[in-house]
């Protein structure tokens, strides 16, 4: 890979989203300022490598794209009413790509657009993480259990709707807030969970920064809203698990298993005392305070050896009622069976035999026979593995559940 591909794949992965909202924010035309800057990096893969990477590769893809924009501004808008306002747009983005530092950061902004109540509500947490984050589509299905080619057209059509209904790019007032926040939390959220599966080489994988990068920022803008403070602090426990993942020799390892002194002691005291804060707030406890509690009582048992099962499995009744989400059920049964038999833990997923959802998804069948083989079930648990095995994209994981499968069929 040349120097200037890898350059431009780098801004692509820092800026995107940043240049998608600003291009975004003057028209309310999501899709043409995606457009626009896929038109610019296209531009830049092909000059770049010829001319070199410029000094500053962020103002030069954004006067690109102005220009790109500016011409479909052109094309729509009427000769009289229209240039006057197209010039105003033109030359605010020309200036804001002579001083590319000054570019005002609307990623907030155009989240809070997405999160709109003009906006399908299973749609909004989607849309963000396309438009902030450039998740394709089938990666955005997969995390919402939803079919691609479904997802895809109701992207485009959430797209238009914002600019339809000249939804307004800022943060709401208090009063309309609780009702925009979770599509956004749910949004930073997902992009973790994109981002945890991500192994870098060093540092931190990018889309898991740049989530973690966001929840600092809501935590920082929204500091009375508790939900900020539990999704931060769940996405930090996770996150300070991250060295211990991987052996020296790549194989993945399961938190059971894990060194704790890998696990980064500074963010788990972070995460701890942003749970704490939360808890303390007013109103009643949220979904990410509730998974936040759960990863603090998987931390306690594992660096205090504390039996803290029973409370996880409370802590999974408590969050089931409050989303009756068949991931809930999922890990509720799992956690089930370390305080019960594998017998019972099964039957606490049997309501999950007939969800289409779970068919496609990974984590169900690798429970699944993770189960059947502590119930003594060994063919079922192969079954259930040789699916799962089927499903993961990670080799690392792969390779584990192999180990699992061979050690099941030498008996």
């Amino acid at each position: 890979m040349t120097s200037a591909t890898e350059a431009a794949e780098r801004v692509a992965r820092d800026s995107y989203g940043r240049l998608v909202a600003f291009l975004a924010a003057r028209t309310r035309d999501v899709a043409g300022a995606e457009d626009a800057l896929a038109e610019a990096f296209a531009a830049a893969l092909r000059l770049w490598p010829r001319d070199g990477v410029p000094d500053n590769p962020d103002a030069w893809l954004l006067t690109v794209a102005r220009r790109r924009q500016t011409d479909a501004l052109r094309r729509r808008q009427t000769r009289e009413a229209g240039e006057v306002h197209v010039k105003l747009i033109a030359d605010e983005i020309e200036d804001a790509a002579a001083t590319p530092d000054a570019i005002p950061d609307r990623r907030l902004a155009l989240m809070f657009a997405c999160a709109h109540p003009a906006i399908e509500r299973g749609m909004r947490a989607p849309l963000i993480l396309q438009t902030i984050l450039g998740m394709t589509a089938d990666d955005i299905a997969a995390a919402f259990l939803i079919p691609p080619a479904t997802m895809g057209q109701r992207l485009v059509r959430a797209k238009a709707r914002i600019k339809d209904a000249g939804i307004p790019f800022a943060i709401p007032e208090p009063e309309d807030l609780p009702g925009r926040l979770e599509a956004v939390l749910d949004a930073v959220y997902a992009a973790y969970t994109k981002g945890w599966s991500e192994i870098g080489d060093t540092g931190l994988p990018e889309m898991a920064g740049e989530a973690i990068w966001l929840g600092r920022l809501l935590v920082t803008l929204l500091p009375a809203e508790a939900e900020a403070r539990g999704m931060l602090a769940l996405m930090l426990y996770a996150e300070a698990r991250r060295a211990a993942r991987r052996d020296p020799a790549g194989a993945y390892v399961p938190l059971e298993q894990q060194d704790t002194s890998l696990w980064d002691d500074s963010q788990i005291r972070v995460a701890e005392a942003l749970l704490s804060e939360a808890n303390r707030a007013e109103g009643a406890t949220g979904r990410y305070q509730l998974e936040a509690a759960i990863q603090s009582a998987h931390t306690a048992r594992r660096l205090a050896g504390r039996d803290t099962w029973p409370a996880i499995v409370a802590l999974y009744d408590h969050l089931l009622a409050l989303t009756h989400s068949p991931v809930v059920v999922l890990n509720r049964a799992v956690a089930l069976g370390e305080i019960d038999t594998p017998a019972s833990a099964l039957a606490a997923m049997a309501p999950l035999t007939d969800d289409r959802r779970m068919q496609s998804y990974q984590p169900y069948w690798a429970a699944l026979g993770h189960l059947e083989a502590r119930a003594g079930n060994r063919e079922a648990a192969i079954r259930a593995l040789t699916v799962a095995i089927g499903l993961t994209t990670d080799p690392a994981i792969r390779t584990y559940l192999h180990s699992r499968m061979d050690a099941l069929r030498d008996g």
